[in-house]
């Protein structure tokens, strides 16, 4: 890839809310592209801490509904309305990225490492984001919209029992993708000026 058109492809990534079943690429490829990134994102200390689950058709539906469900119990119900059809719009799509970070291995980093033992929850998260860009970016780069979502307390006890994970999982974002049936709107931007600054020559 040149890099054009890797500019390209983090400046088209963008929060695609009107998603839906279409499948302009298949199963395989998706999964290809989780596993690539997972595979090469960097970790500290070479950890590889971070896990991911795939969910496809109505294996999606499941989380989605359970995140319905969870939220119907703290939401008033005069605002659930407007809460439900948010939820569905996330359903609408063909499948779901659930990232995770394994606690058990941050744990033991603290542990083996006592002197950084405070920045390895920091680094952990910090090396999820990159791989929630990544594949976020990827899944944009085959035709596929998606946005990053956080129902994580809310949920992820019942993830974990409903596909037998790890308990030592930690449920960190939610990316529910699809085909694409509307596009982001404008974006805006503040001064570049005001964001980075340069020093020397």
């Amino acid at each position: 890839m040149s890099i054009t058109t890797f500019y390209q492809a983090i400046e088209k990534r963008r929060s695609i809310y009107a998603i839906g079943k279409g499948k302009p690429v298949s199963e395989n490829r998706v999964r290809e592209i989780v596993e690539f990134a997972a595979t090469h994102v960097p970790s500290a200390f070479n950890s590889q801490s971070a896990r991911v689950v795939i969910l496809f058709g109505k294996e999606s539906g499941k989380f989605w509904e359970m995140v319905k469900d969870a939220l119907r119990k703290i939401v008033p119900a005069e605002q659930f309305p407007k809460t439900e059809d948010k939820i569905d719009g996330f359903n609408a799509g063909w499948g779901t990225v659930l990232f995770f970070e394994d606690q058990a291995v941050v744990k033991q980093l603290m542990n083996d490492f006592s002197l950084y033992a405070d920045n390895f929850p920091v680094w952990s998260n910090q090396s999820n984001g990159m791989l929630q860009f990544a594949v976020w970016t990827a899944l944009q780069s085959e035709g596929l919209g998606s946005s990053l979502q956080h129902y994580n307390e809310l949920v992820e006890e019942d993830v974990k029992k409903e596909w037998k994970l790890d308990p030592s999982w930690k449920l960190l974002a939610q990316m529910p993708f699809g085909s694409v049936e509307a596009p982001a709107g404008e974006k805006s931007f503040i001064p570049i000026e005001d964001r980075v600054k340069v020093f020397g020559h």
